[in-house]
């Protein structure tokens, strides 16, 4: 572990024990669960690899100092301490994000602000010139963390959220974010053991991203760029070898992953989406109504959704959810039927007694995760059995 270094993994709340567990599996060491964030060590191969291949990941930072501030005078010369030519040419450009939770601080515009004077300043002092901020596409994303009186740099190495995975170019009104879609089919237990449906599948990404888990592809095979790609040390031939060794680890599927919406819109977009990822022999999307469907297949089912659950829709909410349970109760048995919902009163109509809650949040709603077990004939029956 000589070329290891420390790693941040930030990640939605309610799934850092999710993320924890896929660095484990993908080899990370001293794996430790924070906040909405996981730190670990590994080396820079692994750095790549955690970019690539983590499915419930927003961001993967690298910190390369830290040191306590009482006042602005401390965080200027402290990032003035850093040899920023070892990472930032002159020819390059940097942008610099801050997140500040202290009483010393209040603001974390005026943190970046400082520290984009102090980076500045040493280039200006040393060489007559300075590169320039470019908050779009910057070759350095500069990560700033004040807690409480500790002030931590980090560079960012995934660049734009890791939740922008390359294959989502069509899109319905708020989808859902692919990282949350990742997280919620992870805590469902999702493994690709069996067939799956989302019976409201918008514009496809669950079905996507539950394929991507079932055949064990990489999330992030289909973005277009790491942040990384433009740092000083950026090793081209480590990435390749890095990428093909995530893609010989993909296995075969032998299930059928089906995504059914009641707008021709949406089964288009999906579809596109699908073409996208690479994955049209293993999503299959079909226009149609959930309450009007019944079970297909054999066996077990696996459905994970994100039904509507917004006041502004022109669905009666308390109707809509009542439905839900009885499609379920009635044409789905031998299922596990998981969704996700913000509208934490919709989920009385559903006259089913869920097995699980788990507290999850999609952007700023608090929202629940809840599962219902449909069982093949009558629960005695089961237990008798």
């Amino acid at each position: 572990m000589s070329n290891s270094f420390k790693m941040v993994a930030k990640t939605l709340y309610g799934f850092e024990e999710v993320l924890a567990n896929e660095l484990r599996k993908i080899g990370a060491q001293k794996v430790e669960i924070g906040n909405r964030m996981v730190s670990f060590y590994g080396d820079t191969g692994f750095m790549y690899k955690a970019n690539l291949c983590l499915r419930t990941a927003v961001k993967i930072l690298k910190p390369i100092t830290s040191q306590k501030v009482r006042n602005e005078k401390d965080i200027y010369d402290f990032i003035q301490s850093i040899r920023w030519q070892e990472y930032l040419g002159l020819e390059d450009t940097f942008a610099i994000s801050a997140t500040v939770n202290s009483t010393i601080f209040s603001h974390s515009k005026f943190i970046a602000l400082k520290t984009k004077d102090a980076i500045v300043d040493q280039f200006r002092e040393e060489t007559g010139e300075r590169p320039n901020v470019d908050t779009e596409h910057p070759d350095l994303s500069i990560d700033i963390h004040i807690q409480r009186d500790l002030c931590t740099v980090s560079l960012d190495s995934s660049g734009g959220s890791l939740h922008h995975r390359g294959y989502r170019t069509a899109t319905n009104i708020a989808p859902i974010n692919e990282v949350l879609a990742a997280g919620l089919l992870l805590l469902s237990g999702w493994d690709g053991q069996s067939d799956f449906l989302d019976p409201m599948c918008g514009s496809g990404t669950m079905a996507i991203e539950a394929a991507m888990i079932a055949c064990n592809i990489p999330a992030n095979i289909n973005r277009k760029e790491f942040a990384f790609e433009k740092w000083l040390d950026w090793d081209l031939d480590l990435f390749e070898k890095i990428e093909e060794a995530c893609l010989n680890k993909t296995r075969d599927f032998h299930h059928s992953i089906i995504g059914i919406d009641k707008e021709y819109s949406a089964v288009r977009k999906a579809n596109v989406n699908i073409e996208n990822a690479n994955l049209t022999d293993f999503v299959k999307i079909k226009e149609g109504d959930f309450f009007e469907s019944e079970k297909e297949v054999e066996g077990p089912l696996h459905i994970v959704f994100n039904p509507p659950y917004d006041e502004r829709l022109e669905i009666n909410i308390e109707e809509f959810y009542s439905q839900i349970g009885d499609t379920l109760k009635r044409n789905y048995p031998g299922t596990n039927a998981w969704f996700i919902t913000a509208n934490l009163e919709a989920l009385k109509h559903v006259g089913l007694r869920p097995s699980r809650k788990i507290k999850v949040f999609n952007g700023k709603l608090e929202a629940r995760l809840v599962k219902y077990e449909m069982y093949a004939g009558s629960k005695k029956a089961k237990y008798q059995n």
